[in-house]
């Protein structure tokens, strides 16, 4: 379900593995970055009319409903099968060379903060 060698898994391999004791498994098929619990999944899928809409260049996050909801409206979001009626969201993610990283990595952080351990947040401040 994905090639360890792309280069947008790596982009978020590094973002993600940045952060105080994430680690990373393969769950479902997918890599899955985690402290305790998973803050974060790399590609996703959901059902349009039907059919299945694969993202494997996108990633799966954990957020407050407030920035959920605003990025619902943008077409590059989906919510994820499986995981979207508890709350993820799925953005696909830019070209690895491109801008937006930098938002990759607040929705990253936004994650992270809802599901690591008190003690590692405190480590982000």
């Amino acid at each position: 379900m994905f090639h360890d060698d792309d280069p947008a898994l790596t982009r978020v391999r590094d973002l993600a593995l940045a952060l105080p004791g994430a680690q990373e498994k393969v769950s479902h098929g997918r890599p899955a970055f985690f402290t305790t619990k998973v803050f974060a999944y790399y590609g996703g899928s959901h059902k349009v009319d039907g059919d299945w809409r694969q993202h494997p260049q996108a990633v799966m996050v954990l957020l407050d409903e407030d920035e959920r909801s605003a990025l619902l409206e943008e077409p590059r979001s989906f919510v994820p099968a499986y995981l979207g009626p508890s709350g993820w969201l799925g953005i696909n993610l830019p070209a690895p060379g491109a801008e937006g990283w930098a938002e990759v990595a607040e929705l990253l952080d936004a994650s992270f903060r809802r599901t690591a351990p008190a003690r590692l947040v405190r480590e982000l401040e």
